[in-house]
């Protein structure tokens, strides 16, 4: 399949062989335990371990990280459960970790937790390349590009050449732009992560994660965590998310080439600040993008005067939900500091561009923009 375009691969991934008067694509395998006669050896021993349901997804997700390349992914119960499968599977007491200042709010709760095990935790912004500057000694380096919600793109074989020489591994958050978008395993990267309950399955209404390597023995250690913990899908979500990765390629584009035309026209709109978008050739992150990004994300930010005047072009809107999910085929938006820990303007808009018309969605903001800041 490494030949095929991204919309075949994307709805021929990881289906099983044809089998007469079967379903394509298999349904979910609700299981806790298979029938397991004698020595405790085969595929399929007990529900925590594996899953057919989990195999079908796992296969279809490593097609689309590395065509035709023999790599091992691992599915979770959401992107936090994988990226803290990666970190914590990997750092010892006394290993150095490097993580971007600027990434997912999350990810300075993992930082307090390998701190707690004994873990020196270095961090450094993801413009500029800034992290090669803390690698020295480090075990791992994780980055976030583009960073969420700053949407800063960061050189990943740059980074990936200076952590290798060093003996670092390295590890992509690639949630944002998906393996139709950018492919870190590619560009270097040991991990490529992501939590696929954006826009890989798309639709709002699954949790999941994975982890791909290639290397088996990185892999093994992620399984192993996910074995410990208990971090695993229901065959329920495995399976939907399976079916959602067929219109990864037609959500995709739709939603990257609106959220360009949203960009453009927000930034010729008075009032509107600090427009981001990877994919705008005016972007600060365009060079380093446009180099290893094939697709550039569904999210645009921007800020606005203040918070009344946010939140008010929050509620003026119509056809964007107020979430704080991105990815889907519905278009969300959110004033993200209403949360605290990320280091945004009080009037700073993340907006996650659906899969809806267009010029419905750009009038639509257009209309809020003019009734929040008094434009009419």
């Amino acid at each position: 399949m490494s030949t095929m375009g991204d919309g075949t691969r994307a709805v021929r991934a990881g289906l099983p062989e044809p089998e007469q008067f079967e379903p394509t694509l298999p349904g979910p395998a609700f299981a806790a335990h298979f029938h397991l006669s004698g020595e405790p050896v085969g595929p399929y021993t007990y529900g925590r371990d594996t899953n057919p349901t989990w195999t079908h997804l796992e296969r279809a997700i490593g097609e689309l990280e590395a065509p035709g390349e023999p790599v091992e992914t691992t599915v979770f119960a959401s992107g936090m459960a994988a990226v803290s499968a990666v970190l914590l599977s990997q750092a010892r007491t006394g290993d150095v970790v490097v993580l971007p200042d600027d990434g997912y709010q999350a990810l300075p709760l993992v930082r307090e937790q390998l701190e707690a095990y004994g873990v020196q935790v270095r961090t450094a912004p993801t413009s500029g390349d800034a992290q090669l500057a803390v690698l020295d000694g480090a075990k791992l380096l994780w980055i976030e590009t583009p960073s969420n919600p700053g949407l800063d793109v960061c050189d990943v074989r740059r980074l990936v050449g200076a952590a290798h020489a060093a003996g670092t591994l390295v590890a992509v958050d690639n949630t944002l732009a998906t393996p139709l978008g950018q492919r870190p395993l590619e560009l270097g990267a040991d991990f490529s992560v992501a939590s696929d309950t954006k826009g890989m399955t798309g639709h709002g209404d699954i949790l999941l994660g994975h982890v791909t390597c290639r290397d088996p023995e990185l892999a093994a250690g992620v399984r192993r965590w996910r074995k410990v913990v208990g971090a695993i899908p229901g065959p329920m979500e495995a399976w939907l998310a399976h079916r959602s990765l067929a219109t990864l390629e037609l959500r995709i584009d739709r939603q990257c080439a609106t959220a360009l035309t949203l960009a453009e026209a927000l930034g010729k709109r008075q009032g509107v600040t600090g427009l981001r978008y990877p994919g705008l050739p005016t972007d600060l992150s365009y060079p380093n993008a446009v180099r290893q990004m094939r697709r550039f994300g569904s999210v645009v930010s921007f800020v606005l005067p203040d918070r009344e005047r946010a939140e008010r072009f929050l509620t003026e809107l119509r056809l964007v939900d107020d979430a704080t999910s991105f990815g889907g085929v519905r278009s969300t938006a959110e004033r993200r500091a209403r949360w605290g820990g990320d280091a945004v303007p009080e009037g700073f808009i993340r907006f996650s561009v659906g899969a809806e018309s267009p010029d419905d969605l750009v009038a639509d903001v257009e209309r809020a923009l003019d009734a929040a800041l008094d434009e009419s």
